[in-house]
Formats: C-alpha cells, structure tokens, sequence
C-alpha cells in the first residue's frame, strides 16, 4: 500500500497557506512547518533546531564535523548525500540517459525529466491556497502565491 502512495498521481492533501499537494497527511504535516516556523529536528551538539532533516544533517556536518561528505572526485563538489553525488557525476560525463518522450529534450535525473513532463501533461498539481488556481509546478504557484496574498493584503489592509 505505501509503494502505491508513492507513485500515485494522486495527491489530495494541499496546503492552505500555498497550495502545494502531498500524497500522505504526513508529507503535508512536515510541509507546513515551512508556513509555521515549528522546528522538527533538533541538534544534539547545540541548542540549534532545523525544520527539516536535511537541514540538520548539514548543520552537523559544518558545525561540529559529524557525519561525512561525499566530494565530487573531479571537481570537489560536495554532497550531503551519496544519491546526489551519484547524479551529479552524470553531469561531468554528459550522459542525459533520460529521454522525454514528447519532445527531443534529454535529463542527467529520473526526477528532472518527471519535472520537465509536467509542461506536456494537462494535470495541475498545485493549486493556490486563496483563489484556488491551479498551476504544474511548485515553483508557479509559491510566485502567484506571493502576488495573490500581497493583492490580499492591498484590498483589506
């Protein structure tokens, strides 16, 4: 059943502060600490608290050389995590093995060619959380969601 939530289209909790979908409740509550401020993850080390893991993990490792890198062996780049290392090298060798299948357009990552059919595909999955417009990607909406709440603010404020 979770490996079906996973891959599911379907994603029927969104935020009501900018309108970005989650496939699980849970995904939706770890989101909404961006709107709230709440803090999840604490260091152990310091006082220091981060809203998300990854956050953490990279405090830990600049801050109190906890954990380990993963450095780029050609340009010294590095990553907190060895998956992003692992698609990086992609970049060095130029090898865009995946294909779009409506347009001759290549990626370097699964994850940049799913973002990229979006702009084929018919399904919004974004919507904002005050006019209820729909958009593909996050990073439309949290633009109009900027500009729909400063309109909002402009006629009540």
């Amino acid at each position: 059943m979770r490996f079906t939530e996973r891959t599911s289209n379907i994603r029927p909790y969104y935020c009501c502060y900018c309108g970005v979908r989650h496939a699980t409740n849970q995904q939706l509550r770890r989101h909404l600490s961006v709107h709230t401020g709440s803090n999840l993850y604490s260091c152990e080390c310091c006082s220091s608290s981060f809203k998300n893991q990854h956050q953490l993990k990279q405090h830990l490792l600049e801050s109190h050389s906890e954990g380990a890198w993963f450095t780029c062996r050609i340009c010294q780049k590095k990553f907190l995590y060895r998956y992003h290392l692992k698609a990086h090298l992609h970049c060095h060798e130029d090898m865009r093995a995946y294909v779009c299948a409506e347009c001759p357009k290549r990626f370097y990552t699964a994850t940049a060619l799913k973002h990229h059919q979006r702009i084929h595909s018919d399904y919004n999955q974004f919507i904002c959380g005050l006019c209820n417009r729909t958009f593909k990607n996050k990073s439309s909406v949290k633009t109009h969601f900027r500009k729909c709440c400063t309109l909002l603010e402009f006629d009540f404020g």
